[in-house]
C-alpha cells in the first residue's frame, strides 16, 4: 500500500490523506483523468507520477514547472518512505509513505505520528480531488 499526505504549505502537518492498494501506477496533476487532482495553477494538467517496481517506488516528474526532492529539481527518482516532493517549486508538498513491505522507513523525513491528526480519506471516490491553496502570489 502507498499513502500520499498532502501537507500544510508552511508546516508539516497533513492535510488530505490518500491510500491505494494495487495501483502500479499514481497520477498526479490538475485534470480529471488523474488519481490525485490538485487545482492550483503551478501544477501542471500531468504533472507527476508514481510508478511501482517489483520491489520499489519510484517518481517520474512530468511538469512544465518542474517536480522537486529537497530542492532539486528531478525527472525520475527512486522514493522511499517518509519522501516528501514538491510539485512545482512554490507547489503543494505530497509526502509518501509505503508499507513496510515495499521499503525501508527513512527516519529523518517521516512525520512524527505523535503529531499527526488522524485523517480520513474516502475510498468510495474514484477520484480524489483538492483545492490548493494559492502559493504562487
Amino acid at each position: 500500500m502507498i499513502t500520499l499526505h498532502l501537507l500544510h504549505p508552511s508546516e508539516k502537518t497533513p492535510m488530505q490523506k490518500w491510500s491505494f492498494e494495487s495501483e502500479p501506477i499514481i497520477r498526479i496533476g490538475r485534470v480529471e483523468d488523474n488519481h490525485v487532482i490538485l487545482y492550483s495553477s503551478v501544477v501542471s494538467r500531468h504533472h507527476a507520477e508514481l510508478r511501482r517496481h517489483s520491489r520499489y517506488w519510484e517518481i517520474v516528474g512530468l511538469g512544465a514547472n518542474g517536480t522537486f526532492i529537497n530542492g532539486e529539481k528531478i525527472t525520475q527518482t527512486k522514493i522511499t518512505s517518509g519522501t516528501i516532493f514538491r510539485l512545482a517549486n512554490s507547489g503543494p508538498r505530497i509526502q509518501i509513505f509505503l508499507d513496510s513491505a515495499e521499503s525501508e522507513v527513512n527516519d529523518e523525513n517521516v512525520l512524527e505520528s505523535q503529531n499527526t491528526p488522524e485523517l480520513k480519506s474516502d475510498p468510495a471516490k474514484e477520484r480524489r480531488t483538492f483545492l490548493a491553496p494559492r502559493l504562487d502570489r
